[in-house]
Formats: C-alpha cells, structure tokens, sequence
C-alpha cells in the first residue's frame, strides 16, 4: 500500500490493475476467464444436445426408409404407394431437421465467436479480435434470432445427408414399378404400373419428376450460401456462367463428400491461381483484421497519399487466391463501404505460406 493514503484505503480503493473493467463491471482477470470458461463448455453442450437431434432425425429418416423399402419389395402384390408415402415423410423429415439445425447454429455461433476472438487471442498473441466480438455475444444473449434463413439450413441438410436417400427412393420406385406386379415391356405398360388408384401413370411420374428436381433445384440454388458457421467450407468464385457451374459442382462435390473435385486445366480460371489485392481505406486497421480473421491471410499495410486531395490514407496489400476475390470484396465492403479495391493477377508467389523461395 502506499504510504501517502490514509488508513484503510486499501479497501477503500481496489487495486484497479488487477481487475477487468467490463460492462461497467470491476472482475478481476481470474474471475472473468473462469466465467468465459464455464459460458463455453455451457454453449458447446448445448449445440451438441442440438447436433444429436439432427442425428436423431436422420437416423429415423434411414431407418422408415430401409422399412418401406423392404415391404415394398416384400411381394410382388405390395404396392409401389408406401414408397411414395415414404418421400413425403421424408421431406417432413427435412423441415423438421432443418428447423433444427437453425437452433444448432444459434448456439454454434457463440461458440465460434468465443473460439475465434477470446481463445485464439490467448493461444496466439498478439492476435487481436474483432472489436464487437464481445458485444455480438451480448446481442446474441439479449436478442437471440437465427443466423442462417431456413431456405440456407433446409439446402445445406439436403445436400449433406438427404440427397442420397431422395435419390435411393426414387431409383427403387422406378424399379419397384418396372418390375411390379408384372414386368413391364413397354413405356404404356411402366405408366400402367405407375397408377395409383385414379391417377394415371403419367401423372404420377411428373409429379415425381417435378418434386426432386424442386428439391435438387434448392439444393443447388442455396450451395453459395455462407453464413452458417458450424460448416468447413470452400470459397468459389462467380465469374463466368460455365465457371460458375463448374465452382458450384466442387462446392457440392465438398458437401455430400466432403471433397473437392479435381480442376478441368481445360475451363480457364477455375484454377487456384494467384491475385494480388491493393485496400486503400481510411480504416485500415478495421479491414485487416477482418481480412485475417475471415480470409485466413496475412496483408501488409502501406501509406500512401492521394495525389489531387494530398490526403494521407491507407494502402493494405494481401495476396490471395482467386477463388477467394469475393469474399474479399465482401469482407471490405462489410469494414468500409467506402474503401477502394484493386486486384491484379501476378505470374509468381513464393514465400511464408507459398512456395519455397528456390531459384
């Protein structure tokens, strides 16, 4: 204690270097780690009671599959309608799971938030966080909303698990209604199968026809989706309708098969080549940490002077992938809509994080 206060300052004063001045609120370092510590393992629990319901709900899906599978193929009486009825289930199966997995990603969300800003900051100075990390928590506790749409939860669960069981109904039907109760020779005799009741083949078959390629449809249309956070992704980029389809096929080839197809040296552009990006921006600091945290490269800041103002702005160079040239724009349009981008392609990068740097 210092000699120059009065008695009993010490408890009158606290010893303001030891404590953390949060929300108003004097916690020493100690108690506000502990309690970061406990809201993590309390969020991790809670998103993986809501990981093993969408476990749960796909586990039943398989499982009345494989049911009406076997009683459909069961005998050659037995009709091809419990199949049918089985889709339809199945598609309930989906709305419910994907409701679920909005819940899911609510509570995966503050996990990220934690594992990205306050554990990476300690395992890894001097990392800096986002400067509203703390406060998105905070508005996540007070005001919790979903941070991805349904239409986003319902195509992303599609593609992950439902797409192949959708595809297995429909081959079986085709086969069970090839097969059943006769074996059909002809197109008019498959259609004569297809009936069901009053509905004619024909019908049924568009409907058929028409319901997966909805469903595939949605699958593909939702794959660019990116603000579910409890996913590993790859960034595509869109430039070219042809490109585009390609980018998109490798993003759903990682999806179901958690990889990446191989690219064709044939399609330009579709390759990982490199780009180099210049950021002039008046909040230099505000974009590169945003471009560190969420592109996952390093940039260098430069200054430089606007030559017909002779104002003094900042100039953030980051060299990338070119797959990665959306989120970026996205990334600096999100820290400083005013900022100015420019981005080059170069022939060569070598370095930290590139190839060696051989002659």
């Amino acid at each position: 204690m210092n000699e120059s206060q009065p008695p009993g300052a010490a408890d009158q004063y606290p010893d303001i270097e030891h404590l953390w001045e949060f929300a108003g609120q004097g916690l020493r370092t100690s108690d506000f780690n502990t309690a970061m510590v406990h809201f993590y393992r309390a969020e991790v629990s809670r998103s993986n009671t809501w990981r093993e319901r969408l476990d749960n709900t796909t586990n039943w899906a398989v499982i009345t599959t494989g049911a009406a599978l076997t009683f459909a193929f069961g005998a050659r009486t037995n009709t091809h309608l419990v199949i049918i009825i089985n889709t339809l289930l199945l598609l309930l199966f989906l709305f419910i799971e994907a409701r679920r997995y909005r819940y899911y990603e609510l509570w995966t969300y503050r996990v990220r938030l934690m594992e990205t800003n306050y554990f990476v900051g300690l395992l890894a100075p001097p990392y800096l966080p986002s400067s509203d990390w703390a406060k998105r928590v905070t508005e996540s506790l007070k005001n919790p909303s979903f941070p991805i749409s349904l239409g986003e939860a319902f195509g992303r669960r599609y593609r992950r698990n439902y797409a192949f069981i959708f595809l297995v109904l429909a081959f079986s039907w085709m086969a069970k209604v090839a097969i059943h109760p006769r074996p059909a020779e002809s197109v008019s005799e498959f259609l004569e199968n297809a009936a069901a009741g009053p509905v004619p083949g024909w019908l049924v078959l568009l409907t058929g026809v028409l319901f997966n390629g909805a469903l595939l449809a949605m699958g593909v249309l939702t794959a660019r989706m990116r603000h579910t956070t409890s996913e590993v992704f790859t960034e595509v980029s869109e430039a070219g309708g042809l490109n585009r389809f390609m980018r998109r096929l490798r993003t759903l080839s990682w999806d179901i098969f958690e990889m990446e197809l191989p690219n064709i040296p044939i399609i330009p552009h579709v390759g990982d080549s490199k780009q180099l990006a210049y950021i002039i921006s008046d909040r230099a600091e505000e974009v590169s940490r945003a471009v560190i945290e969420e592109l996952g490269r390093g940039v260098t800041r430069l200054q430089g002077r606007g030559m017909y103002t002779g104002e003094e702005h900042g100039v953030l160079m980051c060299v990338l992938n070119s797959r990665q040239t959306d989120l970026l724009k996205r990334i600096v349009k999100r820290a400083d809509p005013e900022a100015f981008v420019i981005i080059v392609g170069v022939r060569d990068v070598r370095g930290a994080g590139f190839r060696p740097l051989e002659v």
